[in-house]
């Protein structure tokens, strides 16, 4: 029956598409008005839709306000989800009936461009661009927050501008969020010059660009930059110690070029700045001499052989037991693991001369060798890291790539660097982190852009709330998908690969080769080197010249052997003649673990309506048909004799492969759902921490911010002593207590026939006293410095104790399991009591440290003084970070001066103050709870 309904109504994707075709001619028709106009006119045109959308926003302003007020207080995930609709649904009041003209308007200065140059990227180009009809459509469903699905060659850098443009005039900013600094500084190179004829200031962000720059770059309309520097940026920002340091704006507007690999092939890896966590070196080197002579076995070969042998008769245990006894550790590939045996233990236990590794200062050695372990055998040189200038550098298992100064945590990184002979970096522990998932629903709203992005639909509405559209191509998809060719050694592979290439060669035409490491890569060049065909490796070795490469890729008789998705983003256009000749040719050396990263090599070919072709290779050596083909393919390949060099075309073979492929990212979809869940806890955590630090940057009801700590600390002392009947009052307990927390000197008549509640304003009025004396004798210039001061250094250092604590608690968490404990629920349990522990642990050293503080110090000095060594530390954490992957982006405002902080609509309460509901009560002991439920201290 659905079939039925999609063929009489179309697909969901088809009706949208009708819908689009609608606004599309609106926009060629607006557009062929907009022809008459002078450049200056047609310029004018943005202040004049400017002006239209203060007018028509004037009804929305104080609604938006409260929903961004709201937003900024959200914890919950769903909540903030539905805020964010809110917010959206109300822009697109504003901004959807301005569609058609502000497009045409975008669409008539790239026509006035036509024939002029001007310098990308340093190289002088010739504007050639005017959007299509489908562009036109691609952009729209930007506009409204979806992703839009474009084949490789269909111009999507060119489809941001036209959204980018619109949703600019709200004045709070854009970001177009690509994922190298090469494509952003591309980009606004080529796409500048249209916004700057209209009147946008347009910037762009880069990996190391002085921060006055950077801040620069985000007062922009619109901003470039990688996805990377936007989530560090975050991050950094919230360890910022003055607001004036910060880069940021609030995140509006993002549009993420490339959308699956920022949100899902990126998203099983948190951004994460982290700091030295001051532990021994020398231990890494210890482990790693000790596990070099060890005899391993994996856990899949381990568990036939535990078969085999039971079926022979021998008890499961004592099977067991004699493989354990012949080896010293297990390994297994598939979750990265290694575990010692009792033999390796023992003989680990000898060669460190250490009595007992599970007692007393030895507990972290079976960490130290198990990390050696996987250093030695789970991690490959020039396939998962390669050794450059000393150092140990990871390589990005998607898009081959380099990723300098990222590091793997857990101190396996240190045990590489042993294994390489390498001088060892300090172990870290995390400062601060957040993931891709979370991180970009901080945005408002957010669209992406791919050649790829159907297969992952599902997983891309449910975490970022994200439609995908398929749009069509602007001329018809002629490349050929040839069918698999599959090996039954990666020997006989790699030479039918060779003779592949060899063939295709004579007839001239261009050949792109995809590898998925930089080890194949540079097999298959030393191969083509000895055949004699000229060729060029793109690899994460070579990013430098990777543009370049890719540029002359399509020229008739070009070999090209390309690490994974290295060069994406950048178009591969054809020479003369090639197109007669059939195209650009790909070759895929082996399937990779998701489709969509086939299907995105394949794309490359066949661009704008080009012919082109594509065929795979594999093997059952490779690591995907190793690791996830059912055993019976290999009893059907051992009964069916294929002669050697031969491939094998058999449709259970193909299925088998489609499978496996399929199960891949299903685990790794487990693996992206398991990281978010565990990032919820510290979320929600985060954004408590970040937004009350925000506003101690800002100076917002510092006073009023301790004096409601002091309060609560009252609360806490009075429940502590003034506890059970009257009789059983501790008075004595709390008059020492309040002399040594605040310096009161009471006396017992002073409580004499008070209540609870009276005791406790007795003791806030006498602390409040206190207080106000205090700021009398330093001044308020100085006491807002000092309060200011002791919040900052408190929530910072606390927060980086707790950060340390949930470090080692995610370490250790799925040992629970064990015990019958669901790991992510123990997770949950033990971070949200160290969080509790923590906010109290601010309150309790602020509250003691305000009163401490003798009359005589200078506040400014104080911080002048602490400022100056976090600005020493955080320098270093900027220089970590600034090279490790991540994501983000944000913005706020066209003017060119930076943007006031939101002023919330309703005053702020104090916790003594008199209830705004009218009750009569005190706010604390009225709606308190209800407005603060979940927001914390």
């Amino acid at each position: 029956m659905g079939r039925g309904i999609t063929r009489i109504f179309g697909s969901q994707n088809e009706r949208y598409l009708k819908e689009l075709a609608a606004v599309v001619e609106e926009i060629k028709r607006q557009g062929r008005t907009f022809r008459t106009l002078s450049d200056e006119e047609l310029r004018a045109k943005t202040d004049e839709f400017r002006k239209r959308i203060k007018e028509n926003s004037r009804e929305f302003e104080d609604i938006l306000a409260a929903l961004r007020d709201q937003m900024s207080e959200a914890i919950s995930a769903k909540e903030k989800l539905r805020l964010r609709r809110k917010i959206r649904e109300i822009e697109e009041k504003v901004l959807d009936p301005l569609i058609p003209e502000a497009f045409a308007v975008v669409k008539e200065a790239c026509r006035r461009h036509i024939g002029k140059t001007w310098e990308v990227a340093g190289v002088e180009t010739e504007w050639n661009m005017v959007p299509f009809d489908v562009q036109l459509g691609g952009a729209i469903a930007l506009h409204r927050g979806m992703i839009a699905e474009m084949a490789t060659g269909e111009g999507k850098t060119l489809v941001a501008v036209m959204p980018a443009y619109l949703n600019a005039l709200l004045g709070q900013g854009v970001h177009i969020v690509t994922v190298n600094d090469y494509l952003a500084r591309r980009d606004r190179d080529w796409m500048g010059p249209i916004y700057e004829f209209l009147g946008l200031g347009v910037g762009v962000i880069q990996s190391h660009m002085p921060k006055e720059e950077k801040q620069a770059a985000y007062r922009c309309d619109i901003t470039y930059g990688q996805n990377n520097e936007f989530g560090f940026d975050y991050l950094r920002d919230n360890m910022e110690i003055d607001a004036a340091s910060q880069v940021q704006r609030r995140l509006h507007y993002a549009i993420l070029d490339e959308v699956d690999s920022i949100l899902i092939d990126e998203a099983r890896t948190p951004l994460i700045i982290s700091g030295p966590a001051f532990e021994s070196t020398q231990n890494y080197y210890r482990a790693d001499q000790c596990v070099r002579p060890f005899k391993g076995i994996d856990q899949q070969t381990y568990d036939a052989k535990v078969q085999e042998m039971a079926a022979s008769g021998i008890p499961e245990r004592h099977a067991k037991e004699e493989l354990e006894s012949k080896h010293d550790f297990k390994y297994d590939q598939k979750r990265s693991s290694v575990s010692l045996t009792e033999k390796g233990t023992l003989r680990a236990q000898n060669s460190l001369n250490v009595e007992d590794f599970y007692s007393g200062e030895n507990v972290d050695w079976p960490h130290f060798l198990e990390q050696a372990l996987r250093a030695h055998h789970l991690f490959k040189r020039d396939q998962d890291y390669v050794v450059k200038g000393g150092q140990v550098v990871i390589v990005d298992e998607f898009t081959g790539r380099l990723m300098p100064g990222r590091v793997w945590s857990d101190g396996l990184h240190q045990a590489i660097e042993a294994k390489e002979h390498l001088k060892i970096k300090e172990e870290n522990q995390t400062l601060a982190t957040i993931t891709f998932q979370n991180f970009f629903r901080l945005y408002e709203k957010i669209a992406g852009m791919t050649g790829t992005a159907k297969t992952e639909e599902t997983e891309l509405y449910k975490i970022y709330d994200l439609e995908v559209l398929q749009v069509p191509t602007n001329k018809p998809l002629i490349r050929y998908p040839y069918a698999d060719a599959v090996y039954r050694t990666e020997e006989e592979k790699f030479a039918a690969i060779i003779d592949e290439i060899l063939e295709v060669h004579k007839s001239g035409r261009p050949i792109l080769v995809g590898t998925r490491s930089i080890e194949k890569s540079e097999r298959l060049s030393k191969m083509l080197k000895q055949e004699g065909i000229e060729h060029e490796v793109l690899n994460a070795k070579h990013h430098q010249r990777e543009a370049q490469i890719v540029a002359k890729a399509g020229e008739p008789g070009r070999v090209t052997i390309a690490t994974n998705m290295a060069g994406r983003g950048t178009d591969i256009v054809l020479g003369p003649g090639v197109a007669k000749e059939g195209g650009l040719h790909i070759v895929g050396t082996e399937r990779h673990e998701a489709r969509r990263i086939d299907n995105q090599l394949a794309g490359r070919s066949g661009r704008q309506g080009d012919p082109g072709s594509s065929r795979f290779f594999l093997s059952f050596e490779d690591e995907i048909m190793r690791l996830f083909i059912p055993e019976w393919i290999g009893t059907f390949m051992q009964r069916h004799t294929i002669p050697e060099g031969e491939a094998i075309e058999h449709s259970m073979v193909t299925k088998a492969i489609s499978r496996a492929q399929k199960k891949v990212e299903e685990r790794n979809f487990e693996i992206r759902k398991d990281l978010l869940e565990f990032d919820e806890v510290m979320d929600q955590q985060r954004k408590i921490i970040y937004s009350q630090r925000q506003k101690v940057l800002l100076g917002e009801d510092l006073k009023d911010m301790i004096l409601d700590m002091i309060d609560e600390r009252i609360v806490d002392g009075v429940e502590t002593f003034i506890a059970g009947q009257r009789e059983e009052w501790d008075f004595a307990g709390l008059i020492a207590w309040a002399r040594k927390k605040f310096g009161l000197e009471i006396i017992e008549a002073d409580l004499a026939g008070k209540s609870r509640e009276e005791i406790e304003e007795f003791l806030y009025d006498k602390v409040l006293a206190r207080y106000t004396q205090k700021e009398k004798d330093l001044g308020e210039e100085a006491m807002r410095h000092l309060e200011k001061f002791l919040l900052l250094r408190s929530i910072d250092s606390k927060w980086k104790d707790h950060l340390y604590r949930m470090d080692q608690l995610r370490s250790g968490i799925y040992l629970r399991s064990y015990a019958q404990v669901e790991p992510i629920i123990a997770y949950k349990q033990e971070g949200s009591r160290s969080f509790g522990e923590t906010l109290d642990s601010v309150q309790e050293e602020v509250t003691d440290l305000i009163f401490k503080v003798s009359a005589e110090e200078r506040a400014e000095e104080s911080l002048a003084g602490l400022w100056r060594v976090e600005r020493l530390i955080h320098r270093e954490f900027a220089g970590i970070s600034r090279q490790q992957q991540a994501a983000l982006a944000a913005s706020e405002a066209a003017a060119e001066e930076r943007p006031q902080p939101f002023v919330r609509k309703k005053p702020k309460v104090g916790r003594n103050a008199p209830c705004p509901c009218g009750s009569g009560k005190k706010y604390k002991h009225c709606c308190w709870d209800k407005d603060h439920a979940g927001i914390g201290a």
